[in-house]
């Protein structure tokens, strides 16, 4: 499995459609070779924000 994390400078850790869209053709990807993403994780200052936790994995 893998986890994916990124960071968003701004502090916004609102998912941007490109976030949402490189997300999905990443897990389709990974999956291809039998890997899960169990998540993906957005971290801007104090806040993280998981597609997961949001139901967008």
């Amino acid at each position: 499995a893998v986890v994916l994390a990124h960071n968003h400078p701004s502090g916004e850790v609102t998912p941007s459609k490109a976030d949402r869209l490189i997300t999905e053709r990443l897990v389709q990807a990974l999956g291809l070779v039998d890997i899960r993403v169990p998540d993906h994780l957005i971290v801007g200052g104090s806040q993280v924000f998981s597609f997961a936790e949001h139901g967008l994995l």
